[in-house]
């Protein structure tokens, strides 16, 4: 239980901070990503919270996927017999 208020509260202080970069940084940047080929040609041109936010979710949709894994190969987990 205390481990799941931990979680939740370092989530929400992370939040926090998100909300706050995103007020403080209203201004429109041109954002490039040559890797990417689209926005070598044409910039996405919106604020740089919008931006970073963009960013910040990708990277936590990718921590997510990596560390649930998910995959149907593997041993099973539990000393249970097979059917």
């Amino acid at each position: 239980m205390l481990k799941a208020v931990v979680k939740t509260s370092v989530f929400l202080a992370i939040l926090f901070v998100m909300l706050y970069v995103g007020m403080n940084n209203t201004h429109e940047i041109d954002f490039r990503f040559p890797i990417a080929g689209i926005t070598e040609k044409k910039p996405i041109h919106t604020t740089a919270g919008l931006i970073y936010f963009a960013i910040f979710a990708v990277g936590l949709l990718a921590g997510t996927v990596l560390a649930v894994g998910g995959g149907k190969g593997g041993a099973k987990k539990g000393g249970g017999k097979d059917k």
